[in-house]
Parts: structure tokens; C-alpha cells; sequence
């Protein structure tokens, strides 16, 4: 079954809808698609204990108590803050569920408009589409690093995007962002900011970009700035340096992805900005008797219940600032684990991305569900992960490590100009003993 369910092909005769025999009964059918999900349950369980390279919590077992609640069609559609002719909804529970974030980013209840959305994507969608209508010639600015749902949204709305570069964290190189903004003054800006990049975890300053904006002489009136915080939107509020963002600053809206730190079982987040943003933005429609402001029509009334529950069975606050603390701690492990083994490794402050060497063997990647791109691999240390697991992966590097380098035919990569020249652990900058954390 394992290989069969790994196995893309395998899968399609495996997994196909077949229309049931004559002969076969009703009892024999059942056994049958039993025994198909059950193995699929065990190839899930196997997989989620090597599952290090993406932000996704895969500790969601609290809400197998809401199993009762897949009986029913739930449906939010349309504004969660109006009722429609569709009485099964959980808007009740979504917008308890914004409250909570409301008061998490520092903007009074009756400031704020948002909603319970499928994903990051989708946030940074509306976000984009929202600052195109307020600022309809606006270009759109973002970082080389920003997700690439960005510039898909950047397609999608036919926005001239300025990529602007980086620094080695990650974080926007406001110096590249400056030269941009000058050679554009005569047009509005629109800026995504990330509260965490993709692969190293880097956040945008937020202080320093808008002191940016306003030395290149942008009123707060000609710049909409996003912030996407789909990994660090819950990390960041429980730092000891304090948030990296807030609705106190100039920002127009903040989205948050609930499947990454927190842990829900569908892809869910939260989008959330000005309630003077969204007006114009706003259709009345006859047909389901409420107000469509939201990218999606239909909307899973599941995920605010999923948030709802896991915020409360994880104590709220309390619980989220153990979670992070524990994340923290376990990836300052796994760095100072690689660093110790000779092995190129960048952890940014007060992150949970570890940044390090990609492995040459495409099968250990595959087995850890690393996430890899260009020389560079990278450990997200969720909530899910334990120390054994980094101790397993740990030992699996170092063993492959003896036989891919062990010869001598075959040299460290130099990722000098990737992370910086003190985590580089290759012949020419050093032997992963020094780190700049």
C-alpha cells in the first residue's frame, strides 16, 4: 500500500471510482473502501513523522472532537458580518474567531473588517485588490523573496509590479526600494510586506519602510501597505522585542494563514483590514440576501469553528506564547546541531526557519518533505515537530553527509553570498563552528 499511495501513477488505478458489480454487495463494498482508508490514515500518520519542510502544524488531533460537525453543510457565504438566507452558517464562531485577531494586531472592533479565508493566497488577493481600488494607478512593490502568490495576484489584477531586492535574511532592501520609489513619484504605491519570507523567515521592517515612503514624499493617502504574516502573524505578537507589525502603524490590511503555527486540518487563515477600506468594495445580492465583499461565494463555514476550537483548546494566548517558545528553542537545537557537524546552517533571530545546505540525495529530501531551492534547503520547526525528529533527521544528514562528501571527489557548497559568510561552513569561509546568532 505504501508504495502504491506514493506512486503517482499507482494511484490512479488504486484510488479510481469504480461503479459497483452486480455481485458485489453492500457489506463487501464497505469493507473494501475500510480497508482503502484506513492504510491511506496509516501511509498519513508515516508521513506527517518526517514532515520538516513546510509551514504546517500536524498536531491538529483536537479536532477529531468536532467530527459530528461533518454531517453538516456549513456554509458563510457572502459578508461575515450579515446575516443571510442561508441558515447554516458559523459566523457567529468567525467572527468571534476576528475579534480575537482584532485585539492580537491592536485595532478596536469596530475599526476592523475581515473574514475567515481559504488560505494566504486568497488574502493576498483581496489585499491587492483592495489597494488597486483605492489606488487605482498604484504599482505594486514587493520584495524577490515575497510569496509567490503575490505575483500571481500581481497577474491577476494587471498591476506593474516592482521586484525590489533583499538582504541576506531576506527582510526588503529599503535602499533598492528607495531608488524605485523616486523613479515612480508621480504614482501611488501599493507595497506587500512580508512579515516573514517564504524560505529564510526575513521581516520586512515595517518602521523603516514607512519612514521610506514618507522621505520619498508619500502621504499615508497615496500608499496601502499589506502585510503578509502567513507563518509569523502568530509568532510575531509573542516575541520578547515586541510585534514586528500592528494596525497602530499605517498598514492597510494583514493576513495570517490559522494551518501554519496554529494547526487546523484544512488550509483556513484569516484576512483583516480598515473598515473604511472595504465600502466601496461591497455588492448587495438579492439572491443569497447579504453582502458579497468576500473573493470566495461560498465560504467553508467549517474553518471558523477549526480556528474557533483549536485557539480555545490551546489556551489562547497563554498557550500560543509556549508553542512559539517551544518552536524557538527547538530551532536554535536544530541550528546549533548543524553547526556542530561541519554543516552551512542560518538561523534568523527569533525565527523557526532553519536555513541550510541542500542535501544532494533528491531521495532524503523527498523522505523529509524538505523544501529546497536554488543551493539551500530548510527545517520549519513547527509546533509538530519533536526533538527526536530532529535528532532522526540530524543523524540521517550526517550519515548521507560521509557518503555524498566522504571521498573527497565532491565539495561543500559555498553559500556565502546566500546566507552570509559567517554560517558558511565551506573550505574557504570556515567550518560551520561560528554563526552570526
Amino acid at each position: 500500500m505504501e508504495n502504491n499511495i506514493s506512486n503517482v501513477t499507482d494511484k490512479k488505478s488504486l484510488f479510481a471510482l469504480v461503479e459497483p458489480f452486480n455481485e458485489e454487495r453492500h457489506v463487501d463494498r464497505r469493507r473494501r473502501l475500510t480497508k482503502i482508508m484506513s492504510e491511506f490514515q496509516e501511509h498519513l500518520a508515516e508521513r506527517s513523522n518526517h514532515f520538516l519542510g513546510y509551514h504546517l502544524n500536524q498536531d491538529c488531533s483536537c479536532l477529531m472532537d468536532l467530527s459530528p460537525f461533518l454531517r453538516f453543510h456549513i456554509n458563510n457565504v457572502g459578508d461575515p458580518f450579515k446575516e443571510s438566507n442561508l441558515g447554516l452558517h458559523s459566523k457567529k464562531f468567525e467572527v468571534a474567531v476576528l475579534d480575537w485577531f482584532a485585539q492580537l494586531w491592536e485595532i478596536e472592533n469596530d475599526e476592523y473588517w475581515g473574514y475567515v479565508t481559504n488560505g494566504g493566497t486568497e488574502a493576498n488577493l483581496q489585499a491587492l485588490l483592495l489597494g488597486r481600488d483605492l489606488l487605482p494607478d498604484g504599482i505594486l512593490y514587493t520584495s524577490k523573496e515575497s510569496h509567490y502568490s503575490i505575483f500571481k495576484a500581481a497577474r491577476i489584477c494587471r498591476m506593474e509590479c516592482q521586484i525590489i531586492g533583499t538582504l541576506i535574511t531576506g527582510e526588503i532592501d529599503c535602499t533598492d526600494l528607495r531608488q524605485k520609489l523616486f523613479s515612480n513619484k508621480d504614482k501611488p504605491v501599493i507595497i506587500n510586506l512580508n512579515i516573514g519570507t517564504t524560505f529564510k523567515g526575513g521581516v520586512d521592517n515595517l518602521d523603516l519602510v514607512i519612514k521610506t515612503l514618507e522621505e520619498c514624499d508619500f502621504s499615508s493617502d497615496r500608499f496601502y501597505i499589506h502585510c503578509d504574516a502567513a507563518l509569523y502573524g502568530l509568532i510575531s505578537p509573542f516575541l520578547e522585542n515586541g510585534p514586528k507589525f500592528s494596525f497602530k502603524k499605517s498598514i492597510g490590511s494583514v493576513s495570517v494563514s490559522a494551518h501554519k503555527l496554529l494547526g487546523t486540518s484544512v488550509p483556513c487563515g484569516v484576512f483583516m483590514t480598515r473598515k473604511g477600506h472595504i465600502a466601496d468594495f461591497s455588492r448587495n445580492i438579492e439572491y443569497i440576501a447579504t453582502v458579497d465583499n468576500t473573493i470566495s461565494g461560498s465560504r467553508n463555514g467549517h474553518a471558523p469553528i477549526f480556528i474557533w476550537y483549536s485557539l480555545n483548546m490551546k489556551l489562547g494566548r497563554m498557550g500560543l506564547q509556549k508553542e512559539v517558545n517551544k518552536c524557538l528553542m527547538n530551532a536554535r537545537y536544530l541550528r546549533d546541531g548543524l553547526k556542530n557537524a561541519g554543516i552551512s546552517v542560518m538561523l534568523n533571530e527569533s525565527n523557526i526557519l532553519v536555513v541550510f545546505e541542500r542535501p544532494l540525495d533528491l531521495e532524503f529530501i523527498n523522505h523529509w518533505q524538505l523544501s529546497v531551492e536554488g543551493k539551500l534547503a530548510h527545517v520549519v520547526v513547527m509546533p509538530h515537530v519533536t526533538v527526536k525528529m530532529l535528532d532522526d533527521f540530524l543523524s540521517d544528514l550526517i550519515r548521507k553527509g560521509e557518503i555524498w562528501y566522504g571521498s573527497g571527489e565532491v565539495r561543500r557548497f559555498c553559500l556565502a553570498e546566500d546566507i552570509g559568510p559567517s554560517n558558511c561552513a565551506c573550505s574557504v569561509h570556515g567550518n560551520g563552528n561560528s554563526s552570526r546568532n
